[in-house]
């Protein structure tokens, strides 16, 4: 969340949902130069985090001041950009040599129990001018810890680059941890780990509403693929958007929500069609031999990417969404399949069978020549998805008989496993919104 500050006042947040009140410590810099963590070869920034402070710490407080320590230190370091300095290098004390210890910069941070909760406070210092940059205190329930915690990550991440980190974002994904394919969501820390589906089928191509308070996803357990989707914000039941004879798969949403895109075949060939959010039909948008199937809505609205077999095999095109004109943009190996937009629009992820290996590529939708290949070590890469910061990408990765949701930085580096949970994990949708 964006906010104004000044020198002489405190600002108050409140968040409804989960009654957490931010303030902000620090006076104003007149002028904020955030790091460029896009150029080539930029060496990570090296954080310390000692263990928080508690009031009248004592052995359990010790340790829970520790622990709040590691979450900030993990959620930081899953950004790609930062590493943390080994705090058993300092003992987790905050009153180390940090210049001796090579930190750019600390995060000291205490925490204090109150009558209603607790109350979380953080503050950033810039080793090299030995000066404090900026402070946040956040006071919730006991529960709310590590949700607070996050925060104080997300404000800092904000402070380095000038957009807000993303370790509060949200995955969906399908896991067949009860034997059989279910959805899911996590948050990315992969602290929380919430069961939407219980359908005891099949269930495939979870994609998350603008606002993140909303999933479609396609089922099998009706014995035809419908499109159903899911309020989030509730335990309630799901509702079916489209039930149509044949393929109902896929819905891509407009950036607005009040649209999606999806494949059906109720004519026989899978087309894409315009619906509106009640499931009924506005517009077909394609009516080509072959398949037409993995819209996805440019975040300007102004075009949509999709795949199509048209040429004989899968590969990619845009269509203009006011002219229904489309061009190809395509044109290496045997499948280019599953597109996805970053969200300033300037690249599209995909998925690649090259020389018999499937992995992730991204492009510029206006000059095919820009393809990059993200993924190289040996697995099987499918369908990606754009972090909400547009810095990295998510995607499902088979080794052997284990599917795993892994992560890298859009430029191919820092890959690792996102999540520890039980059961073969696919189909992963990074949400944008913060829910």
């Amino acid at each position: 969340m964006n906010q104004k500050r000044t020198p002489s006042k405190i600002h108050f947040i409140v968040y409804t949902i989960l009654t957490v009140v931010l303030c902000v410590l620090s006076s104003a810099q007149a002028e904020r130069v955030y790091l460029d963590i896009t150029a080539q070869d930029v060496r990570k920034v090296v954080v310390a985090v000692p263990w928080f402070a508690g009031a009248q710490v004592s052995g359990g407080d010790a340790e829970e001041g520790k622990a709040m320590a590691e979450l900030l230190s993990r959620a930081l370091e899953f950004h790609g950009f930062i590493q943390i300095l080994d705090p058993q290098q300092y003992g987790g004390r905050s009153d180390a040599e940090w210049r001796t210890l090579g930190a750019d910069y600390v995060v000291t941070g205490s925490y204090e129990r109150t009558d209603t909760g607790m109350l979380i406070e953080g503050r950033l210092l810039d080793v090299s001018e030995d000066r404090m940059i900026t402070g946040r205190r956040y006071r919730g329930s006991n529960r709310q810890r590590d949700d607070m915690v996050l925060r104080l990550c997300d404000a800092l991440i904000e402070e380095f680059t000038g957009v807000s980190g993303i370790s509060r974002s949200k995955i969906a994904f399908v896991s067949d941890a009860t034997g059989k394919k279910e959805l899911y969501v996590s948050d990315v820390m992969g602290l929380k780990n919430r069961q939407i589906t219980r359908h005891n089928h099949l269930v495939v191509s979870p994609r998350f509403t603008p606002d993140g308070n909303y999933l479609a996803y396609s089922s099998y357990h009706s014995g035809n693929q419908n499109l159903y989707i899911t309020d989030l914000r509730q335990n309630k039941t799901t509702k079916a958007i489209s039930r149509r004879k044949g393929m109902n798969l896929a819905p891509a949403w407009s950036p607005d929500g009040k649209k999606m895109v999806a494949t059906l075949s109720k004519d026989g060939s899978p087309d894409l069609y315009l619906l509106d959010r009640e499931g009924k039909i506005l517009k077909r948008l394609t009516a080509q031999s072959g398949i037409n199937v993995s819209p996805s809505w440019s975040p300007d609205g102004k075009s949509l990417a999709f795949v199509s077999d048209r040429s004989g095999s899968p590969h990619i095109y845009i269509m203009n969404m006011k002219t229904r004109r489309d061009k190809r943009i395509t044109f290496e190996g045997s499948e280019n399949t599953e597109p996805t937009w970053s969200p300033d629009g300037k690249l599209l992820a995909f998925t690649s069978l090259r020389g018999g290996e499937y992995h992730i590529y991204t492009v510029d939708p206006q000059d095919s020549s820009t393809t990059q290949q993200v993924t190289s070590s040996w697995g099987e890469y499918e369908s990606p998805t754009w972090s909400p910061d547009g810095r990295q990408i998510a995607f499902s990765r088979r080794r052997n008989s284990t599917q795993q949701i892994c992560a890298v930085t859009k430029d191919g580096k820092n890959l690792r496993v996102l999540f520890n949970h039980k059961g073969n994990q696919s189909y992963p949708q990074w949400s944008i919104g913060d829910k």
